[in-house]
C-alpha cells in the first residue's frame, strides 16, 4: 500500500509539471502566475518524494532546486504586491 502511495505521488507531480507546461506553451498561464508556479512546486514535491523513496538521488536534487525556484518566485510575486 505504501509503495502504491509513493507511485501515485509521483504521478501526480509528473501529471501537474506537464499540465503546467502544456497551459504555459499555449498561453492560457503565464510563467509568473501563482497557478503555474504552485503546479510547479506541488509537482516537484511529488517527485522529491518518489524520487528520495526509489534512491534516485539527482532526480531528487534536480527537484528540490526546482521547487525551490517556483517558492522563490512566488515569495517575489507576493512581496511585489
Amino acid at each position: 500500500m505504501e509503495t502504491l502511495f509513493i507511485e501515485t505521488v509521483g504521478w501526480v507531480g509528473a501529471l501537474l509539471i506537464l499540465a503546467s507546461y502544456i497551459l504555459l506553451s499555449t498561453g492560457k498561464l503565464h510563467g509568473r502566475s501563482p497557478a503555474y508556479q504552485w503546479m510547479n512546486v506541488v509537482g516537484a514535491a511529488g517527485f522529491i518524494i518518489n524520487s528520495g523513496w526509489n534512491g534516485a538521488i539527482p532526480s531528487a536534487a534536480l527537484n528540490i532546486v526546482w521547487m525551490a525556484i517556483g517558492l522563490y518566485t512566488l515569495w517575489r510575486l507576493r512581496t511585489a504586491r
